[in-house]
């Protein structure tokens, strides 16, 4: 019974922190790109070209292995398509901090003619949430993740904070 209880009490907080989530995204997206879960990201059957679409500076902090910076004050549209291969049918997955600026990015891919673009939920705050590993410059996991400022770092429940 005790076993049972705290399994109740961890599925319901991660609901409840789930749809939380779900009311911040709702708030700030229009939803105009399909999300893909972390865990569906994470599964080895799925080989997606990863777009990071926050600032340099929060990408050498941390990233998702093999990730290509993007940005997003300063998102070029043409330099990231040259980045890409000429199918327009490759799986791309856009990912910030939490999936906000990486919506922004993914529309735009979209409306160039990209048909398989998705915006990671929870971006990577949600990807270290669920104990996935991010990696620094050098290629080494790491701990540190940038949280863009103190207020959006309360999304961060795991690893280590960088402002």
């Amino acid at each position: 019974m005790k076993k049972l209880l705290i399994l109740f009490l961890v599925v319901s907080a991660t609901t409840f922190g789930q749809k939380k989530l779900d009311k911040l995204l709702n708030k700030w997206n229009k939803r105009n790109v399909p999300y893909m879960s972390v865990e569906t990201l994470a599964l080895p059957k799925t080989d997606a070209i990863l777009l990071d679409a926050r600032e340099q500076k929060e990408f050498e902090v941390s990233h998702l292995k093999n990730a290509i910076c993007v940005g997003y004050d300063k998102f070029k549209l043409k330099e990231t398509i040259a980045k890409l291969p000429e199918d327009k049918n490759a799986k791309i997955v856009v990912y910030c901090s939490l999936g906000i600026r990486s919506e922004t990015v993914a529309h735009k891919l979209i409306q160039a003619g990209y048909t398989n673009v998705y915006n990671l939920y929870g971006g990577i705050f949600e990807w270290k949430n669920a104990d996935f590993q991010v990696v620094d410059t050098l290629g080494n996991t790491t701990e540190k993740v940038h949280t863009f400022s103190k207020d959006w770092g309360k999304w961060l429940k795991k690893g280590k904070k960088v402002y």
